[in-house]
């Protein structure tokens, strides 16, 4: 179930990135798709039984889960948030010059 919940978010990201056409809603729909392709990511990383790498005091040590997944979603969402800030520079540069963010109307605005 959860899955196919994390596949349904990305298809939605994925036909809205196809079939939008305003700039603005193609950044949020690339943000979507991103999202579930992390939470994909975290779904099959998790796993029964397994703790977070953390040192316990205690003496018994727990099967731990592998840190590197962890390390890969942060890097990940980091990558994701700084694409989107210079995605939204670029859109709001073509804000200036053009009265709409519809991209067919800014390509007809700068064809030649």
């Amino acid at each position: 179930m959860l899955e196919a919940c994390v596949l349904a978010t990305i298809l939605i990201g994925f036909f809205g990135i196809i079939f939008k056409k305003n700039l603005l809603m193609k950044i949020v729909s690339m943000d979507i798709m991103s999202t579930g392709v992390i939470a994909y990511y975290v779904a099959v990383a998790s796993r029964e039984g397994l703790f977070a790498p953390i040192i316990a005091t205690t003496g018994d040590f727990p099967q731990y889960s592998d840190p590197v997944p962890q390390a890969v979603i942060l890097t990940a969402i980091v990558i994701g948030f700084s694409i989107q800030a210079l995605m939204l520079v670029g859109v709001m540069k073509l804000a200036r010059d053009n009265p709409t963010l519809e991209s067919e109307e800014i390509e007809k605005n700068n064809t030649p």
